[in-house]
């Protein structure tokens, strides 16, 4: 499973996105393997959908969603001091809910590779304190 980010969601639905060719191809390229994210890259997305595009693109995602182009982790709620401390740990950057929950998902799942549009948070940002993310949208080696 890789992990999807705001950023990518976004780019991949809006063809004006500066991501949306690199977002398209890495949909197509890793579509096999499959996406997971969290209820809040849902909600940060579905939020910027719809203030962004309107509401019907938020919708549209929703039921991209609940036809299967996602698949959205539930984390345990003792989650929330780790994110807690994620956000004051890289609160300079500032780090958002959205991307501590993909940072503590990291954690949960074993994985490390990202798809974001967000280079220079997810070039900063750890898992399980020292391992680097990878993002497969923005070549980051």
């Amino acid at each position: 499973m890789i992990l999807a980010d705001t950023g990518f969601w976004l780019a991949l639905l809006n063809r004006r996105d500066a991501f949306y060719r690199q977002a398209a191809e890495a949909a197509q390229q890793w579509a096999g393997e499959g996406f997971v994210c969290s209820w809040p890259v849902v909600a940060e997305t579905c939020h910027m959908l719809a203030v962004g595009l309107g509401n019907d693109a938020a919708v549209r995602f929703v039921n991209d969603l609940s036809r299967g182009a996602c698949e959205i982790m539930e984390l345990p709620p003792q989650s929330l001091s780790r994110m807690h401390k994620l956000m004051f740990k890289y609160s300079d950057l500032p780090m958002d809910l959205a991307d501590a929950s993909l940072v503590v998902l990291a954690e949960e799942l074993g994985e490390g590779r990202i798809l974001s549009t967000d280079e220079r948070d997810f070039r900063a940002y750890r898992w399980k304190n020292s391992k680097p993310f990878k993002n497969l949208l923005i070549s980051n080696d």
